[in-house]
C-alpha cells in the first residue's frame, strides 16, 4: 500500500535534530518515524508529510524531499510550504493548514496515497480536508487531546480569552471533533486513553467510546536495536564520560529524562527528593536537560518556555541546599541516551516519570528495556503498561508518595528490572505496532477514494463556553 503520515507540526529530518528538545519535537516524532520505518521494511510505500521551512535558523527542514538512511527505497519525508517560509510554532499553523493540504494534493496529482494516518489535531484536520477534497480515508491518532490540556492548565471563564490566544483551544478542539467523526478508525495507545480522553464532555456528539469498530487500541513500541541491555559502539565512550563526572559516586541514582514541559512534573521528583532524607543521603538525583551542560550558568541557552519550567527547579535545589546531590546531563542522541540508561541500570538505578497525566509513556518502556527500574505516574498509560507489577506507580500530586515509590523501586531493582525487560520484549515492539496499524488501514481501504463531507470553518468557542459554565456551576463555592 501507499500510506501517508500527516504531521504538519512534525518537523522531521534525517538527523532527528532537536528531538525531545523543543515543544514541537516531542515523542510523537519518534512514534511516527518508528511506525513508518517498520511499515516501509514490510514493503509498503510510506510518506511522512510535514511542513517545509526556509529559515536560516532551521536549515534541516528546507529540502522538499528527504529520506532516512537505509529506507531510501520505500520511505520519504515530504515537506510542503504553508504560512510563509519561517518556522512557526504548532499553535500558529491553524490558519495555513488548507494551503498545506492543497500543496500536498497538487504534488500527488493522480497518484494519491491509498490511505492516510493522521497525528495530533492538526494532522487530523489535514486528513479531514484531504478526505473532503480527494477522498483519502484515514485513521486518527490523537496522542494527547486538547480538552485534557484545557483542563490541566486550569482554564476558566476568567482566563479563557488569554488561553485561547495562546493555545488556540477552540480551533484545536473543533479540529479534533471533525477528525474523530470522519476517521475510519481512531488509534489509542491504551484502553484507558480511549475511555478517559475521548469521553470528555467537549467531544460529546463527535465520538462514542463504545461504538463497535471505531477504536483500535495499539500500544507503541521500543526500538530494540537501540534500547536494549546489549552494549553499543558508544557505550565505552559514555562510560568514560560518566565515570569522570561521577568520580567517587558509586551505586544507584534517581534518573529523570523528559523534555522541559510543565505537565511532565519534573519538579515533583525534585520536591520528593528534597523532602526525603533517605533519598538525599544515599542516592544522587540525575536530571537530563538537553542543550545545556550546566543549567545554573547556561539557562539562557534554552527556549523561554523551557526556562519557565527549569527556573523553579533550580530555585528549589538552591533553597534546599542540595546542589551537590543533583547532577545534570546533556544527552545529544537516542544512542547516547540508551547507553546512559544501561550505565545507570547496571548500578541498580530507577527511572522516574511523574507527569500529571501521561497518555502512554514511551520513555519508561525505553528505559526499562535498558535495565532501569520504573517509577511512573499512575495517571494514564503507565497504569496499564505496568499493571502486572513490573514497575512502581505513584501519585504525581503527592511528593511523599513519589519518594516512597522511588525508595521501593531502588530496593526492588534486582526483582523488577528483569521482569520489565521481558515485558517490553513480549509486548512493546514497533513491528507489532505497525502490523496492527496495517490491519486497521487494510480494513478501511476499499480500493477507491470516497469524498468526505464539506469542512466547516474551524472554531468552537460557544461549545467551550458552555462547558466552562457547566463546570463552574457544578464546582463548590
Amino acid at each position: 500500500m501507499h500510506i501517508a503520515f500527516l504531521n504538519p507540526q512534525g518537523n522531521f529530518d534525517t538527523a532527528d535534530s532537536y528531538l525531545a528538545e523543543h515543544p514541537d519535537f516531542g515523542g510523537q516524532l519518534v512514534y511516527v518515524k518508528e511506525v513508518a520505518q517498520a511499515m516501509a521494511a514490510m514493503g509498503h510505500k510510506i510518506d511522512i508529510v510535514t511542513r517545509k521551512i526556509d529559515d536560516p535558523e532551521w536549515p534541516e527542514f528546507s529540502s522538499a524531499i528527504d529520506a532516512y538512511q537505509g529506507f531510501e527505497e520505500n520511505l520519504r519525508i515530504l515537506r510542503f510550504p504553508c504560512g510563509g517560509a519561517k518556522f512557526l510554532g504548532k499553535e500558529e499553523l491553524w490558519p495555513h493548514l488548507e494551503e498545506f493540504v492543497r500543496n500536498m494534493l497538487d504534488f500527488y496529482g493522480d497518484d494519491l496515497p491509498d490511505f492516510a494516518t493522521a497525528h495530533y489535531g492538526d494532522g487530523g484536520y489535514c486528513a479531514v480536508l484531504a478526505k473532503s477534497l480527494a477522498g483519502i480515508g484515514f485513521t486518527m491518532t490523537g496522542h494527547s487531546l486538547g480538552a485534557q490540556k484545557f483542563d490541566k492548565l486550569g482554564t476558566t471563564l476568567a482566563n479563557v480569552d488569554a488561553m485561547e490566544e495562546r493555545y488556540c483551544f477552540s480551533r484545536r478542539i473543533a479540529a479534533e471533533r471533525l477528525s474523530m467523526r470522519e476517521a475510519y478508525r481512531i488509534i489509542t495507545s491504551t484502553e484507558q486513553e480511549r475511555r478517559e480522553q475521548y469521553s470528555h464532555p467537549l467531544y460529546a456528539g463527535a465520538v462514542d467510546v463504545d461504538e463497535p469498530g471505531k477504536f483500535s487500541v495499539i500500544p507503541p513500541g521500543v526500538n530494540t536495536r537501540i534500547f536494549t541491555t546489549d552494549k553499543s559502539d558508544i557505550d565505552a565512550t559514555v562510560k568514560e564520560k560518566l565515570d569522570t563526572k561521577f568520580n567517587g559516586v558509586d551505586g544507584p541514582v534517581v534518573l529523570v529524562s523528559s523534555r522541559l514541559d510543565e505537565k511532565k512534573n519534573i519538579i515533583g521528583v525534585v520536591q520528593a527528593y528534597a523532602q526525603s532524607e533517605d533519598l538525599r543521603g544515599e542516592f544522587p538525583l540525575v536530571l537530563c536537560v538537553r542543550g545545556v551542560d550546566d543549567p545554573f550558568t547556561e539557562m539562557d541557552h534554552l527556549a523561554e518556555e523551557e526556562q519557565k519550567v527549569l527556573k523553579p527547579i533550580l530555585d528549589l535545589i538552591e533553597e534546599i541546599g542540595i546542589r551537590d546531590r543533583v547532577h545534570f546531563l546533556n544527552i545529544q542522541s537516542q544512542k547516547e541516551l540508551a547507553a546512559t540508561y544501561r550505565y545507570f541500570g547496571e548500578r541498580g538505578s530507577v527511572f522516574a516519570l511523574t507527569a500529571f497525566y501521561e497518555p502512554f509513556g514511551l520513555a519508561p518502556i525505553e528505559a526499562a528495556a535498558c535495565g532501569l527500574t520504573q517509577v511512573a505516574t499512575k495517571n494514564g498509560g503507565p497504569s496499564e503498561i505496568f499493571e502486572g507489577g513490573t514497575g512502581i506507580l505513584v501519585d504525581p500530586f503527592e511528593p511523599q508518595n513519589i519518594a516512597q515509590g522511588l525508595l521501593e523501586g531502588l530496593k526492588r531493582h534486582a526483582e523488577l528490572s528483569p521482569m520489565a525487560i521481558r515485558h517490553v520484549h513480549d509486548t512493546y515492539t514497533w513491528q507489532r505496532t505497525a502490523k496492527s496499524y496495517l490491519e486497521a488501514i487494510s480494513d478501511g481501504f476499499k480500493g477507491k477514494h470516497t469524498l468526505g463531507a464539506a469542512v466547516p470553518e474551524l472554531g468552537d468557542s460557544a461549545r467551550i463556553a458552555d462547558y466552562l459554565n457547566t463546570v463552574e456551576t457544578k464546582s463548590p463555592s
